[in-house]
């Protein structure tokens, strides 16, 4: 069933499929965080036409446009449906992985949280690039100037003035309180912005950022950069449209074929297709194309155009594990955007940078293994759940082809846990989080511990593996980089090929720490920039 439009808005001002040019300077594969970025900049130049194409609708719904809806959008025609395959690091489970196929793509159905990366993640960008332009002074500019920070000034950190409006949430459940004081009591420090130097150091708790304005009206990506630029002559906006291969003559990308409504059409491209479809439909709209590891495109009949052995490799995704529940003693409706406390620490005060990154769900969140194990609460507001996080996971995945059908879903291998540093880590996590829900400072919400209890050795170990999952933030499958297995330079030009970029989230040499929406904002900025000077733009 496809939800009704928002009372009082319009539907979209798309062009209709029949009314497009021929050819258009730059195509955008895909309206979601990034490219819904790359297309306002680009369109801001009047001597430039822009396609965006998204195969989802329209973004503006209830679910969307109410922040504190996001999870209904898990499983809707919003979401790409994407599951991992089967798994024994996860006891053999398919762990859902939700991806946004709306205009706004997951800033359309995430949960609003504002995460800006460490210091060392870009550093580490930079590094693996060979370019400054990378590196985390160079991104603090960017985020300076898009920012609009509605919190506690911070000249050197943050920005003001901008086209994204960014604040903490207002009037957070009383919960809150009593955790941040548990956190403290085992060492983990309040910041009062935990996107300022917090982002540079050992971590600590505090309220996300969150990009909402009147209450819980989302400010999406598609929100921002793309509805004010309804209507512009060198802008045209197409939906529902499914993008099946790019077009070629040898290496040069001369356009895109997509698939809308049962009708095939193919659109020109005179200077660049920027792909723009997330970390799991970009590897698999090259590999389509012939872009691949040879022996992935042969096994599937593909005609090889450029071997590229990382398409689809080094797949990263946060783990969030569902999760440490307590019960409520008084029933406490979810607010904001119901996730209003997060955690960056360290699992060993050795390592770098923080690799855990838990957060506050304000309902009862468990996998569809551990809420059968467990007496579990009845009702959303009945139970709050600690969810631990990791941030810095070493498990690697891959994506794959199932056939050379673009309408078949590709198999994706999360590989979630295969890495025995991430079951320790987790082990931590929850270590930490049952001191702090199990707190003094926690009593006062507190009827009792659902779950884990006080696990150990195996047990605990067996408890991760069922409740392990997604964290929303699949990414890296194409990444950026100098060594056999990048995908793209530091300009984000596709190795081998011609007038073709990738700016999503899979150019990520490696996740950061902390949602990916606004690195992946960065991303679609940065990568404007090049293309812009580049094609001679300015």
């Amino acid at each position: 069933m496809v939800e009704p439009l928002m009372p009082g808005l319009r539907a979209d001002r798309e062009v209709a499929a029949d009314d497009l040019r021929s050819h258009y300077d730059f195509i955008v594969c895909g309206g979601g965080t990034a490219g819904c970025v790359v297309a306002r900049r680009l369109a801001e130049r009047e001597n430039a036409t822009v396609l965006l194409i998204e195969a989802g609708g329209s973004d503006r719904v209830p679910s969307v446009v109410d922040s504190t809806l996001w999870m209904s959008n898990i499983g809707s025609e919003r979401d790409w449906g994407y599951k991992a395959q089967p798994c024994a690091t996860v006891n053999g489970r398919t762990p859902l992985l939700p991806m946004g196929k709306v205009l706004g793509g997951g800033s359309s159905i995430n949960g609003s949280i504002w995460a800006r990366g460490h210091k060392h993640d870009f550093d580490n960008w930079a590094e693996a690039a060979g370019d400054d332009g990378w590196n985390y002074e160079s991104v603090l500019g960017i985020y300076r100037r898009i920012e609009d920070w509605q919190g506690t000034p911070d000249e050197t950190r943050r920005g003001k003035g901008g086209l994204l409006n960014i604040l903490q949430p207002e009037d957070p459940i009383p919960l809150v309180s009593g955790l941040i004081e548990g956190a403290e009591d085992i060492g983990i420090p309040f910041a009062d912005d935990i996107n300022g130097a917090t982002m540079e150091g050992d971590g600590g708790c505090g309220l996300p950022n969150v990009l909402v304005q009147d209450g819980n009206q989302r400010v999406s990506m598609a929100a921002t950069y793309i509805h004010p630029f309804m209507g512009r002559p060198n802008l045209d906006i197409l939906l529902c449209a499914e993008i099946v291969k790019l077009n070629l003559e040898g290496t040069r990308v001369t356009g895109v074929t997509f698939v809308r409504r049962g009708r095939t059409y193919t659109i020109g491209a005179v200077k660049e297709v920027i792909l723009s479809l997330g970390a799991i439909n970009t590897p698999k709209l090259l590999m389509l194309s012939g872009i691949g590891g040879e022996a992935e495109l042969r096994r599937h009949g593909i005609d090889v155009v450029n071997k590229l052995p990382g398409v689809g490799k080094n797949f990263q995704d946060h783990i969030l594990l569902a999760g440490c529940l307590w019960e409520y003693v008084t029933p406490e409706k979810p607010r904001n955007n119901a996730a209003e406390f997060v955690i960056y620490a360290k699992s060993d005060p050795a390592l770098k940078t923080p690799d855990l990154m838990p957060v506050l769900e304000e309902t009862p969140f468990a996998s569809e293994v551990t809420a059968t194990q467990y007496e579990m609460p009845v009702g959303a507001a009945s139970a709050w759940t600690l969810a631990p996080g990791l941030a810095r996971p070493d498990s690697r995945g891959q994506v794959l082809l199932a056939s050379a059908d673009p309408f078949h879903a590709p198999l994706i291998e999360a590989n979630f846990l295969s890495a025995e540093t991430d079951v320790r880590a987790l082990a931590r996590c929850i270590e930490m989080l049952r001191e702090i829900g199990n707190s003094r400072f926690c009593a006062p919400y507190r009827k009792r511990e659902v779950m884990p209890g006080n696990l150990k050795g195996k047990d605990l170990t067996n408890f991760i593996r069922d409740a392990s999952g997604t964290y929303f933030h699949q990414s890296c499958s194409c990444k950026m980089g100098r060594d056999e297995m990048a995908v793209v330079d530091a300009r984000l030009r596709v190795y081998g090929m011609q007038n073709l970029r990738i700016a999503d989230a899979s150019i990520m040499p490696e996740i950061t720490t902390g949602n990916t929406m606004a690195p992946t904002v960065i991303i679609g900025e940065r990568a404007a920039q090049l293309i812009m000077a580049d094609c001679g733009l300015g």
